[in-house]
């Protein structure tokens, strides 16, 4: 057990697939990092609009976007919005995360279980760490194909990509709590957003989403 949550504790710092991907976003794939919609947090997300779109389901990433970091409860001002979120969505909600649920750090599944019963939300097991990977398992999870799916996550260059990539439409939150976040997250966090930010002054966009060409419209003007 302790090797595990050691493992889990250095995944956290460093993601081997995140570094690797960068290396490609960075020659060739930069439009990849760049959101469809940039909020605050979550409670600044219209669920009414984007089901109203078309949308059948919302995936979360976990750490600072709903949870504090390594947190296996529910950050507490998001009980609101995450609420609407399943009234309108029902069991179509889930999180799909770097720590709880992931094979390699998660193994017998028990984080993964924890949050559920914290935050009665789904967590998706599977195998390979954002951004790699397919969204095959996510796919399974909901029935459906991801161009379907809300990808709601915290970091540009691991939740953002891995959702770009595989058709999601993407929302980028800002982190909640930069206090129990490892420094080199936190160094590594100020690069990505900083790069987004230049490359999105540039002009650059991304990929459009064809359930939603206006993205500005699932935005609220205030937190719910």
């Amino acid at each position: 057990m302790w090797w595990t949550d050691l493992k889990a504790a250095l995944g956290q710092r460093i993601n081997l697939e995140g570094i690797a991907c960068s290396v490609g976003i960075l020659s060739k794939d930069k439009h990849l990092a760049i959101p469809h919609v940039t909020v605050p947090d979550i409670r600044y997300i219209d669920w009414a609009e984007l089901k109203k779109s078309g949308f059948k389901g919302v995936v979360f990433d976990k750490d600072n976007t709903i949870t504090a970091p390594y947190s296996l409860s529910l950050w507490a001002p998001l009980g609101s919005s995450i609420e609407q979120c399943k009234s309108l969505f029902g069991d179509n909600v889930a999180v799909f995360s770097n720590s709880a649920g992931l094979t390699e750090y998660d193994p017998d599944g028990e984080k993964a279980r924890a949050l559920e019963d914290a935050i009665g939300i789904n967590v998706i097991r599977h195998r390979v760490k954002k951004p790699a990977g397919s969204a095959e398992e996510i796919e399974q999870h909901f029935g459906c194909e991801s161009s379907s799916l809300v990808m709601v996550g915290d970091r540009p260059f691991t939740d953002i990509v891995y959702g770009n990539r595989n058709g999601f439409f993407t929302i980028l939150t800002e982190p909640l709590s930069l206090a129990e976040e490892p420094l080199v997250v936190r160094q590594v966090r100020v690069v990505e957003v900083s790069l987004v930010k230049r490359w999105s002054a540039k002009g650059l966009k991304t990929i459009s989403h064809s359930r939603i060409p206006d993205s500005i419209k699932c935005v609220k003007n205030g937190p719910l």
